[in-house]
């Protein structure tokens, strides 16, 4: 039960944190390709910040902004009775906030490679923006969109800075893969430690190897 409690944890946290981060980087990343608008250049660098920012200082930044003296710390625990700091919920948002950029840049890059002159077409005809996505863009891009969707859920897994200050390591809790293996290196369980990083490295080639094929 010890070895395997951090592995469904691990899972549960990313599924959840990817499908969140995929929505908001589908979103962010055809309006990006899409539009010109003033500012674009500064909200850009702001949405690709977390892929360059040590872990740890992506984990302080969610301690003060979700925290107990926050705004928003102090809603959710007057609505849920509960903080979000080493919570379930604190390793989603960890792993949700750095699988992001990831995401998003592959999904931009895929987006700005589609030929315009199709979607045009396409709304020439009478289709709406909803429509010339589903008909037109989607179709064409699902490799990339899936591409997108496995990175962002590799770098999840794989997330320890930003989950350790603001989720913990909690056995059966928040301890993940990544803040189970540096707990057991810490206490001196080395052979539990290499099991679990043969876990991860297992699980992220097969991911990685999954992109390979579609792209």
């Amino acid at each position: 039960m010890e070895f395997w409690s951090p592995i469904r944890i691990s899972v549960q946290v990313t599924l959840v944190a990817s499908v969140a981060a995929f929505i908001m980087a589908l979103i962010f990343a055809w309006w990006m390709a899409r539009f010109r608008f003033k500012g674009k250049a500064v909200m850009e660098t702001l949405l690709m910040l977390p892929l360059v920012l040590p872990p740890t200082v992506v984990g302080f930044g969610l301690l003060i902004l979700m925290g107990k003296q926050s705004w928003i710390g102090k809603t959710v625990e007057w609505l849920f009775h509960q903080s979000i700091v080493f919570t379930w919920w604190a390793a989603v948002i960890a792993a949700c906030v750095v699988a992001f950029p990831l995401m998003y840049q592959t999904l931009k890059t895929g987006f700005q490679s589609i030929d315009k002159e199709l979607e045009d077409s396409a709304r020439v005809m009478g289709a709406n923006e909803w429509q010339v996505f589903r008909y037109i863009t989607f179709p064409i891009g699902w490799r990339f969109t899936l591409s997108a969707y496995i990175l962002g859920f590799a770098r999840g897994i794989g997330e320890f800075g930003a989950t350790l200050m603001f989720a913990g390591a909690i056995p059966g809790k928040t301890e993940t893969i990544p803040t189970a293996i540096f707990m057991a290196a810490e206490s001196g369980n080395m052979t539990l430690a290499t099991y679990w990083v043969l876990c991860i490295v297992a699980l992220s080639f097969a991911l990685l190897s999954l992109t390979q094929r579609f792209q």
